[in-house]
């Protein structure tokens, strides 16, 4: 059941004139009477509607986003396509990070309900999807970007990571790699997943090592299997971090990239472009990726339909000296 303003009015014993002018930061409620009526609002989850705040506060024209860290490689450049999307709609954008897991998320749920964004972007931090589905089921429009392959009820803006894998092992058997090792990160993503099955696909390998998505990650894994002596003439790193990782592990082994051992990265982030030598990967449309998802928001802000399923933007491997 939906919360409503007569559920908090309630339970902090005030009337539902008092809550909506907290909700609506109305300055009208002494300061321990809205003390208490967010308390409330935070324990009870309530969310307005992004209609009622509008009528009351003319318009927000607000949106939020969530993300787990603005540390992630990748991030920065999500964050500038949301940016310049909702800069150009005049539209505001509050940012929120989420670094202590649910303890994070019930904090931010309140200040939800107590700034009434018009509709939250979100690249999900880890095991909020729930508390992400209870508020869009109370009315707070949605959109996710990189979905993990958890298929949330609200729309979402994916890439192609099976292709993406897919792509990556093409270029190695073409190149005449026949003994791929896969570096993974955690297999409970289902980006993960979906690029070691794409991989597989077309070359197919019993040689994956899982790893964390870190630099350290890569090199350690590639130190261990250069000292058991396995032997491997190519690398598909899931990531372009820990694609570093392994540049770095055979150098220090003294094998040549790529005359020895190619090696493949995924994302493409800034970084690539600057490894020693030169990194190929598999291009992560990010940017265009968070301009897609402010995009598909503002649209539902709008008025105007969005699609049921995830918009899905291609991945492009991008070919340098690593992997020639």
């Amino acid at each position: 059941m939906r919360v409503t303003i007569a559920d908090v009015a309630r339970q902090a014993g005030v009337s539902k004139t008092t809550v909506s002018r907290v909700v609506n930061l109305k300055g009208e409620v002494d300061g321990s009477t809205a003390a208490r009526v967010r308390e409330v609002i935070a324990h009870l989850g309530y969310v307005p509607s992004s209609g009622a705040v509008g009528l009351a506060r003319g318009s927000s024209r607000t949106v939020g986003m969530l993300v787990p860290s603005l540390t992630w490689p990748w991030m920065g450049e999500v964050l500038q396509g949301v940016v310049d999307t909702v800069e150009a709609a005049d539209y505001g954008l509050l940012l929120f990070t989420c670094n202590r897991g649910a303890e994070s998320v019930e904090r931010f749920t309140s200040q939800v309900s107590a700034r009434a964004f018009d509709g939250l972007v979100v690249v999900e931090p880890e095991n909020t999807l729930d508390h992400l589905t209870a508020l869009h089921r109370s009315g707070l429009p949605i959109v996710l970007i990189d979905d993990r392959g958890h298929h949330p009820e609200f729309p979402s803006v994916v890439t192609t990571n099976h292709e993406g894998g897919a792509s990556a092992a093409r270029h190695l058997r073409a190149s005449g790699r026949t003994r791929p090792l896969v570096l993974t990160g955690p297999e409970h993503f289902g980006c993960v997943r979906d690029r070691l099955a794409g991989f597989r696909s077309v070359l197919p390998t019993g040689l994956v090592v899982q790893g964390d998505f870190t630099e350290r990650s890569g090199r350690l894994a590639v130190e261990r299997l250069l000292a058991a002596g396995t032997e491997f003439d190519s690398v598909f790193a899931h990531n372009d971090i820990s694609a570093a990782g392994v540049l770095r592990a055979l150098r220090g082994a003294g094998r040549r990239v790529p005359d020895d051992i190619a090696v493949v990265g995924f994302d493409d982030i800034p970084m690539a472009e600057h490894t020693e030598p030169p990194l190929t990967t598999v291009h992560q449309p990010t940017r265009q990726m968070g301009e897609t998802a402010a995009r598909l928001l503002l649209s539902h802000l709008s008025g105007t339909a969005v699609p049921d399923g995830p918009v899905v933007l291609p991945t492009e491997l991008v070919v340098r000296h690593s992997a020639p």
